[in-house]
């Protein structure tokens, strides 16, 4: 009997994120799931700079949350794994919170921390934050 018919994976490119991808596309083979993989573009403050043109910078983590959806759809479809992409602007915890309540989620996996440099000796913050604001479902938390 399957447990998990949804799965949100919240992916950003990072080793542990791609850990986290092999665990989701198992699990929703096991479970014949659907992957709801979401990448957020965080905001970008651009109030010191003046000759800074955030269109240009945005478009580039566009086209960069393109491609890691792109990986995390082909692996997933080659286990024969239903996936569907997002690419969200906006705060991260908030919006895999909210793509997760959204989706009818069963439950959220993603990695234990993202691609900064002192994020790697605890667990990232946007992992925290989604383990403490989501209601609708549990987290899973990959390392």
């Amino acid at each position: 009997m399957a447990i998990y018919k949804k799965l949100v994976l919240a992916v950003d490119g990072s080793e542990v994120s791609k850990s986290a991808v092999q665990h989701a596309v198992k699990l929703a083979k096991q479970d014949s799931a659907t992957i709801v993989a979401i990448h957020v573009i965080p905001p970008i403050d651009v109030t010191d700079i003046e000759t800074f043109r955030p269109e240009m910078v945005l478009e580039s983590l566009k086209r960069e949350g393109e491609q890691i959806l792109a990986e995390v759809k082909e692996i997933a479809e080659k286990e024969g794994v239903q996936v569907q992409t997002r690419i969200e602007d906006g705060v991260p915890y908030e919006k895999i919170c909210e793509v997760a309540e959204e989706s009818d989620a069963d439950l959220i996996i993603m990695g234990s921390h993202g691609r900064s440099g002192i994020e790697k000796v605890f667990i990232g913050s946007v992992t925290e934050r989604v383990i403490r604001k989501v209601k609708c479902c549990p987290v899973l938390v990959i390392k």
